[in-house]
Formats: structure tokens, C-alpha cells, sequence
């Protein structure tokens, strides 16, 4: 019984990152999946709520804020990052603060920024 309570214990004081892994290995393993809405995830440790999320967030969006001097060099870098045909490129950069990229993981985030910032853009990862 006492095992069980510190297991419980372990599984509520998991970071959002050691639960994605936890569900992996559950599913992938074991056949196991979770319940619809994973209702045990959404009983987290109740201190450090907003700095803890801020510290987890493990999907970002690239947003364009400005296409700088170089809107050109901005326009193919954008084109070859998202797939988007030349209009809608063109539109995507002059209409300014618009996501670039949505639901990416830090790494490509952080490779897409420099990408953009180098053809001369202003970026922001959210």
C-alpha cells in the first residue's frame, strides 16, 4: 500500500515532458493508452504553475514581426521554409506579424529565427 501511495506520489509530481514520455513508453511498450483527456495529466503540482508552464513549453510558434531592408532575402527564406508559392510568401511578409510556423519543437524554432533573422527579418518565437 505504501508503494503504491509513493508511486501515485511520483506519477501527479511529473513534469509535462516526463508524462509525453511516460504515455510514450506506456503506449509504444505496453499497448497501454491513456483515457480520453488524459485526466491524470491535468493534476499537476499546484506551486509554480504559470513559471513551470513557461519553463515546459515544448511548442513554439516562429511569428515574423518585420521583413527588415532585405524583404526579398526574407521571401525565399519563407518560401523555403513553409512550401508557400511566391504570392502567398510575398503576402505573408508584408503583411507583417503573421506565424511563419506553428506547433514546432525549440530546435526548429530556434533554426527557422536564425534562418530568418540572416535574411534580415525581425522574429519572435512564442
Amino acid at each position: 500500500m505504501a508503494d503504491l501511495k509513493k508511486l501515485a506520489e511520483e506519477i501527479v509530481n511529473l513534469t509535462l515532458l516526463e508524462a509525453q514520455e511516460l504515455k510514450t513508453i506506456l503506449k509504444d511498450e505496453y499497448g497501454i493508452e491513456p483515457a480520453a483527456g488524459g485526466a491524470v495529466m491535468m493534476a499537476g503540482p499546484a506551486a509554480g504553475g504559470d513559471a513551470a508552464a513557461a519553463e515546459e513549453q515544448t511548442e513554439f510558434d516562429v511569428i515574423l514581426k518585420s521583413a527588415g531592408a532585405n524583404k526579398i532575402n526574407v521571401i525565399k527564406e519563407v518560401r523555403a521554409i513553409t512550401g508557400l508559392g511566391l504570392k502567398e510568401a510575398k503576402d505573408l511578409v508584408e503583411a507583417g506579424g503573421k506565424a511563419v510556423k506553428e506547433g514546432v519543437d525549440k530546435a526548429e524554432a530556434e533554426d527557422i529565427k536564425g534562418k530568418l533573422e540572416a535574411a534580415g527579418a525581425e522574429v519572435e518565437l512564442k
